[in-house]
């Protein structure tokens, strides 16, 4: 049997070459991230589920550390999802004290401030308890402004939501005609996604899910597909998610793109 110092070595030393390999090419600006598996990981280790909630919410503030660590602008998350209402009251109201609690904390974090994040919340807010939204304006208001790393959080949030959402706005300024019909563009489109207000989610250079499923969840449709943007499905669930996994996911959305550009 290896002895575990070893593979730790040799899980370093990999790490550290993959790292250098993706610094040195790095293409990748905007990383979206499908968190799955918190509850099956509770499950897998004997533990309530709000032990896996909260053992994927230190690996969401790892992956933004990551990110900054590697000059990635733009990282978007999926917390919750409209679908995600369905679930158990008890659930809904422990994941909803934990956003607002992570929410509050990066308010004040001076990791926040220092590394210049900027934090954002897109999907339809008004959905979600009070005390939420209170969190959601605390953090936005003390980081606005900032451009170090866009930190999306993606709540009450659906692809479907947001496209039908841009689409009556649209259509609401076409009846006030304050736009005309024919000047309905892609672009003009985009200028109407989430967030309301402000400079929209940019285009996505690569979907990473975890927890097995190869799938994309009605997550960001029209920033994701109509940008072609790469997709990696691995199997570890998120509160298992390591760094190496992540640059391998990196190494794969460069080499497509890389490929992409060279027309191979």
């Amino acid at each position: 049997m290896i002895p575990r110092p070893a593979i730790q070595a040799a899980y370093l030393l990999y790490e550290r070459l993959l790292q250098r390999h993706v610094s040195g090419n790095l293409l990748v600006s905007h990383v979206a991230v499908i968190q799955d598996g918190n509850r099956r990981f509770a499950r897998h280790q004997g533990l309530p589920v709000r032990d896996g909630h909260r053992q994927g919410a230190r690996i969401t503030e790892k992956i933004s550390d990551w990110c900054l660590e590697l000059g990635i602008k733009h990282l978007t998350v999926y917390a919750f999802s409209t679908e995600n209402f369905a679930r158990q009251d008890d659930e809904k109201e422990y994941l909803f004290d934990l956003i607002s609690e992570k929410l509050r904390e990066m308010a004040v974090s001076e990791k926040t401030h220092r590394n210049r994040v900027r934090v954002r919340a897109i999907g339809r807010i008004e959905m979600l308890p009070e005390k939420v939204q209170a969190a959601i304006r605390e953090a936005e208001d003390a980081t606005l402004g900032y451009d170090g790393l866009y930190f999306n959080l993606a709540l009450a949030y659906g692809g479907q939501c947001e496209l039908a959402d841009a689409a009556r706005n649209l259509a609401r300024l076409v009846q006030t005609g304050k736009i005309r019909a024919d000047q309905v563009e892609e672009e003009t489109i985009g200028r109407y996604l989430y967030p309301h207000g402000d400079a929209p989610v940019p285009k996505v250079d690569l979907i990473i899910r975890t927890g097995g499923e190869a799938r994309t969840s009605n997550f960001l449709p029209w920033q994701a597909n109509g940008n072609e943007c790469a997709a990696y499905f691995c199997a570890p669930l998120w509160p298992e998610f390591r760094k190496i996994d992540f640059l391998r996911a990196l190494r794969t959305s460069q080499s497509r793109m890389a490929s992409k550009s060279t027309g191979l």
